[in-house]
């Protein structure tokens, strides 16, 4: 199964213009329910709802104790769906993830026992602490939306979102991903520190509070399908499209571009997963702002976040104190928009 049939999957069907009006007020619904919980992270809870109208995993990296998980645990909170969290550690198999056969020695027969994976919202705790083994086994369940146990295939029931947290790889006992296990991400979002003010609204709502605050379920699965059903209708013009694969395609030829001061600065750039991702992010950022068609505004806001986890630096570069983040800004910056 190719990306495209992944992402679009069984959200198929034309909504009609009552139910798009309806379905568009489930962002800003989700947005107010987990900011009960959450201060200051607008942007990402933003983000999150990207990705889960797009169809595509998040992964979200950080310091430990930006609220990472929390984040996850609310968004999942706040919709009527499955759920499950799986804490990565050195020591786990993939059979922890994906799930195994157990043999009943009455019967004399084997049974499928599911794993964690096995689930609409998953939550992927520190993803980078298992080894490449745990992370292959991912690599099914993420690109194909299916797992095979015991020589037998199963479909994920939808929607289907790996929510994945990681520490900066500089933290002792974490591994880097490979690059194939990145690639099945959508977005990859930095969490940085809060505020101030921000720090001090924490502490006022959380620190002094006999328990944490809790979120309620206010949308089901059958809106989320609904909402990504009139996502898939956002028209993207010709230009923006054209704008799309432009930004991609400056990742692997930054000179053709007109960023020659980028030569020798990229290993290798985004792949044509990358123009994919950003043009149903495209969709979907548009439809959380409430417009049925794509801008070039939607595309440059969620460029880094599609881009950052795909473009690798030359050793060159990080000896210049180039970041991946700098070179997409100037990337950014550099081709014309429509």
């Amino acid at each position: 199964m190719s990306t495209e049939q992944a992402v679009q999957g069984s959200y198929s069907g034309q909504p009609s213009a009552a139910d798009a009006a309806r379905y568009a007020q489930l962002g800003p619904t989700l947005v107010a329910e987990i900011g009960k919980v959450l201060v200051g992270q607008e942007l990402m809870v933003t983000r999150l709802l990207t990705a889960l109208l797009a169809g595509g995993h998040v992964l979200l990296e950080g310091m430990p104790g930006l609220a990472k998980t929390l984040m996850i645990r609310c968004l999942a909170g706040a919709i009527d769906t499955g759920f499950s969290r799986i804490q990565f550690t050195p020591d786990m198999l993939p059979a922890d993830v994906i799930g195994t056969e157990i043999f009943n020695p009455k019967e004399g027969t084997y049974s499928i026992k599911k794993g964690p994976i096995f689930s609409n919202l998953v939550l992927a705790d520190e993803i980078n602490r298992a080894p490449a083994k745990v992370q292959a086994a991912l690599l099914e369940a993420m690109q194909e939306r299916q797992g095979t146990i015991g020589g037998k295939t199963h479909k994920m029931d939808e929607p289907f979102l790996v929510l994945a947290t990681q520490n900066p790889i500089e933290q002792e006992g974490t591994y880097p991903l490979p690059e194939a296990q990145v690639d099945r991400f959508m977005l990859k979002i930095r969490v940085g520190y809060p505020s101030r003010d921000d720090e001090r609204k924490i502490l006022d709502r959380i620190g002094v509070a006999a328990a944490e605050p809790h979120v309620s379920k206010v949308a089901t699965v059958e809106e989320i399908a609904g909402a990504q059903r009139a996502v898939n209708q956002v028209f993207v013009d010709d230009k923006v499209r054209d704008y799309i694969v432009d930004l991609v395609r400056a990742t692997r030829e930054p000179t053709k571009a007109g960023a020659s001061d980028l030569e020798g600065m990229i290993e290798y750039g985004a792949s044509p997963r990358a123009s994919l991702w950003l043009l149903r992010g495209a969709r979907a950022h548009a439809f959380l702002q409430g417009r049925t068609y794509v801008t070039p505004h939607d595309v440059k806001s969620l460029a880094p976040d599609v881009l950052r986890h795909r473009v690798s630096l030359t050793y060159e570069a990080e000896a210049e104190g180039r970041s991946t983040d700098q070179v997409i800004a100037r990337i950014l910056d550099t081709v014309l928009v429509p």
